[in-house]
C-alpha cells in the first residue's frame, strides 16, 4: 500500500488526510510535519488512524510520496531532499514554479532518482484539454478569477498599492498582466496560473485578470484557450475552503484525486 507523508497541516492538508483516513484513497498515512504542532494535533484529533508526528527528514524515509500543501518555502526547503531520497513529490504550491531554475533542478533531480513530481489541476477545470491542445499548438490561454474582498486580503498587491479591499462595492478588475506578474501579486490566490502556464505556453504568455467583487459567495476561474484545435471556454464556481477563504475547495479535491488515480489501476483522462 502507498505510504503517504503531508507537509502541511491547513485546510488542504486536512482534506487530503481526512479522505486517506476515510478509505477514500487507497493509501497508508504514514507520517504529518507542520511548523506548528497544534496544527498537527488538532488534525491527529479528527484521524481515526492517527499517523506519527516526524520532522522532515523521518517523515520522508517513511513514506513513498510526500504531499507539499504548506508553501512555496516548503517546496524549495524539501523539495529536492525528497526526490534525492527516491521519493515522489506532489506539489499544491505550484506558485513556486515561477521560479525556472527551481523546477528545472527538482525535474533533473527526480530524473536522476527515478521519480516523478504531480502538481494536481488545483482550483481549475480544463488541464487536460489544455494538454491536448499543446500537442498541436495554442496561441492564447486567459486566465479570469473573480473574489470575494475576504479572499484577497493580505495579498502583496493590495498592501503594497495600500489598496482598502473592502471599500469595493461592485465587481472591478483589480488586476491584470501575465502569469508572472500574478502569482508575484497575488501568491496565495492564483497557484493555478502557474499550472496553466505549465501544461500550456508559458508563464510569460500566459494571461491573468483578477476581479475583486464583494458579491461573489463562490471562487470563480475562467479559462479561454484558443489554439490550432479550435477554441474551448471553462467555468468553474468553486466553494471556498471553509477553513481558508483564499483557497477554493476544489483545490483539495484535486490533490485527493490525483492520489487517487495513483493508487488506482483504472487511468481516466489525458
Amino acid at each position: 500500500m502507498l505510504k503517504v507523508g503531508v507537509i502541511g497541516c491547513g485546510a488542504i492538508g486536512i482534506e487530503i488526510c481526512r479522505a486517506i483516513d476515510r478509505g477514500i484513497v487507497k493509501a497508508q498515512l504514514s507520517a504529518v510535519h507542520d511548523r506548528s504542532i497544534e496544527n498537527c494535533e488538532g488534525l491527529l484529533a479528527s484521524l481515526v488512524n492517527k499517523p506519527a508526528i516526524l520532522p522532515p527528514d523521518e517523515m520522508i524515509s517513511n513514506a513513498d510520496i510526500i504531499v507539499e500543501c504548506a508553501s512555496a518555502q516548503a517546496v524549495r526547503e524539501f523539495g529536492v531532499n525528497i526526490l534525492e531520497m527516491g521519493k515522489d513529490l506532489m506539489v499544491l504550491s505550484a506558485g513556486a514554479f515561477r521560479d525556472s531554475g527551481l523546477l528545472e533542478r527538482l525535474t533533473d533531480t527526480a530524473r536522476a532518482h527515478h521519480c516523478r513530481i504531480y502538481i494536481p489541476s488545483g482550483a481549475i477545470a480544463g488541464i487536460d484539454g489544455l494538454k491536448s491542445a499543446a500537442v498541436a499548438g495554442i496561441n492564447k490561454v486567459t486566465l479570469t478569477t473573480t473574489k470575494n474582498p475576504k479572499g484577497l486580503k493580505g495579498a502583496p498587491f493590495i498592501e503594497k498599492n495600500n489598496i482598502n479591499i473592502d471599500s469595493y462595492r461592485e465587481k472591478t478588475l483589480l488586476f491584470e498582466g501575465n502569469a508572472d506578474e500574478a502569482i508575484a501579486a497575488f501568491p496565495a490566490n492564483v497557484n493555478v496560473a502557474v499550472s496553466l502556464s505549465l501544461a500550456g505556453i508559458g508563464i510569460e504568455k500566459t494571461h491573468v485578470r483578477i476581479f475583486v467583487d464583494p458579491g461573489a459567495k463562490r471562487n470563480i476561474h475562467e479559462v479561454s484557450v484558443e489554439g490550432d484545435f479550435g477554441k474551448f471556454t471553462c467555468r468553474v464556481e468553486n466553494v471556498p475552503s471553509p477553513g481558508n477563504p483564499r483557497t477554493s475547495y476544489l483545490a483539495a479535491l484535486s490533490a485527493i484525486a490525483t492520489l487517487k488515480k495513483i493508487t488506482e489501476p483504472l487511468q481516466i483522462g489525458t
